[in-house]
């Protein structure tokens, strides 16, 4: 039986692997939203931070939102794709919020760490030469 944490890893390299697919400038694109991710929860909180994603006019950079909403299936069945992923952190309650930050931040550092070892992308590499 796997872990919770084995869980998230093992998803978290099943949607980055997926990148390896697509062109460079795709993969560059979602790396550098996967590296800001982190330290924007942190800061703006999960609600603003998954909103700014979603902001972006980048498909590839979106797509890390439908990711995410995958992970954060396990802490509520409801979320099913990102557009029910944004309305539960805007829509949830403080216990509710605050597992889901505590789940998406574990989450995040899993998809910082397959896109540098998958795709082979650090955080230098991914903003040089691309605009969010």
């Amino acid at each position: 039986m796997a872990t919770l944490d084995q869980e998230r890893a093992a998803l978290a390299h099943r949607h980055v692997a997926s990148f390896l697919e697509k062109d460079e400038g795709a993969r560059k694109k979602y790396a550098t939203m996967v590296h800001k991710l982190p330290a924007l929860i942190t800061s703006a909180g999960l609600c603003q931070a998954l909103h700014f994603v979603q902001s972006r006019g980048n498909e590839d950079q979106k797509e890390l939102l439908d990711h995410l909403a995958k992970q954060l299936r396990r802490v509520d069945d409801e979320i099913r794709d990102a557009d029910a992923l944004l309305k539960k952190v805007r829509e949830a309650k403080l216990t509710t919020y605050l597992r889901l930050t505590h789940e998406a931040t574990l989450c995040a550092s899993w998809y910082r760490r397959m896109v540098q070892g998958v795709l082979k992308i650090d955080h230098a590499d991914a903003d040089r030469g691309n605009e969010t």
